[in-house]
């Protein structure tokens, strides 16, 4: 008798995932970042002072210490939200996780259960759209223009959901450089937001994760700091796209209560302690200079692939400069759909994120496509945009 364990795998699992085959010649997928400016040098320093110094507490789960993360690192992410985004924070209002996906995941498994509202931006992380997917909620899209989610059309899906007799649970928003459309929510917006959402028993889940990485405009306060009782709003951050995808690190912040809460579900004994370690030792001397440096890198690359853009597609499509960040937003004529062109483009070795992928209504989001420029070097991107436009062909 032959035993296959696939007969025992639970019902409703997403698809398995396709061998790996390797990055492609013209990748703009991911959240992968430029090359030449992870700090493989001061990262180097980092880890071997810290090891040397504290390298035997990695004997002990979480270091001996607390179960919020690396006390050092948690200090440092307080001093640089205060610096960079006039944002008060204490460590105890920190918990470190691995990565923001963890994040996502910790939040989520606090809050929501099948059949729960929640509302997200129109266009957001598809990370995201594909978890709650897999919970089983009633996702709910409210409208983005050029300063980021509209009040108005926040107020009507409230209530829409009140109505329901479903509370949304809360409002997933990006904020400061808004994924997939680059946008920054200026101030004014912010305290607008907040004055709708003051009407209302549904939390804020704000995601920050590339707000590091803005240079055209100057960054706004945090919705966690405008919030002012810091009991609405559940904050996320990470160290993956200022310094480095791979190092998995990001951090939750919330009222210490709520985190409290968070760690009873958070079962995995401490995310990982050496990464921590490093990353505070180094981030503590060379964060804002390195910040600085890559920011400047990524926003030459976002001219050189608007530059493509404009020259290979021209009219056939529009997009705004982004304001930070890593990926450029396009947007086609209503009877195109992207999705439609991803199979020839593989096998031209070019990848890209349709834009159905990205968006609360797919049908919406069919005729639009994300491009990540962080990676790919600028002739690659060049290259990569010319030979695109060749195989859709739209002039």
């Amino acid at each position: 008798m032959s035993f296959e364990i696939g007969n025992l795998y639970r019902q409703h699992l997403p698809s398995p995932e396709k061998p790996w085959s390797g990055i492609p010649e013209f990748s703009f997928v991911g959240g992968n970042n430029d090359e030449s400016n992870v700090p493989v040098a001061g990262l180097t320093e980092a880890a071997a002072r810290v090891l040397q110094r504290e390298g035997r507490r990695l004997a002990i789960y979480n270091l001996g210490g607390s179960p919020l993360g690396h006390e050092d690192l948690r200090v440092f992410v307080c001093d640089k939200l205060g610096i960079r985004a006039a944002t008060n924070v204490e460590p105890d209002q920190v918990l470190i996780t691995s990565g923001s996906l963890q994040a996502l995941d910790l939040v989520n498994d606090l809050l929501l259960s099948p059949g729960d509202n929640v509302i997200v931006e129109e266009a957001t992380y598809g990370g995201m759209l594909s978890r709650l997917q897999r919970l089983g909620v009633e996702v709910h899209g409210v409208r983005l223009d050029s300063d980021g989610v509209c009040p108005e059309h926040l107020r009507e899906l409230l209530d829409r959901c009140v109505s329901d007799g479903r509370p949304a649970k809360y409002l997933y928003t990006i904020p400061t450089v808004q994924n997939p459309t680059g946008s920054c929510m200026p101030l004014e917006r912010r305290l607008e937001i907040l004055e709708v959402m003051g009407e209302y028993e549904t939390a804020i889940f704000e995601d920050d994760c590339y707000a590091d990485l803005l240079w055209g405009c100057t960054r706004p306060p945090t919705l966690w700091e405008l919030d002012q009782a810091n009991t609405r709003v559940i904050y996320c951050g990470s160290f993956s796209k200022s310094i480095a995808p791979a190092l998995r690190v990001g951090y939750l912040i919330a009222d210490s209560s709520i985190l409290q809460q968070i760690l009873s579900l958070k079962i995995d004994a401490g995310s990982g302690a050496l990464e921590q370690m490093v990353v505070a030792e180094y981030a503590a001397s060379h964060f804002d200079d390195h910040a600085e440096q890559l920011t400047s890198a990524l926003r030459h690359k976002a001219e050189v692939m608007a530059d493509a853009v404009e020259k290979h597609f021209g009219d056939s499509v529009e997009f705004m400069m982004p304001k930070g960040g890593i990926f450029m937003w396009l947007v086609f004529a209503e009877d195109v759909d992207t999705a439609e062109f991803s199979a020839e483009a593989a096998r031209s070795g070019i990848e890209f994120n349709a834009g159905a992928g990205w968006s609360v209504d797919s049908h919406w989001g069919s005729n639009k496509m994300r491009l990540c420029f962080g990676n790919p070097t600028e002739d690659v991107i060049q290259e990569g945009v010319r030979r695109l436009s060749e195989i859709m062909d739209l002039s």
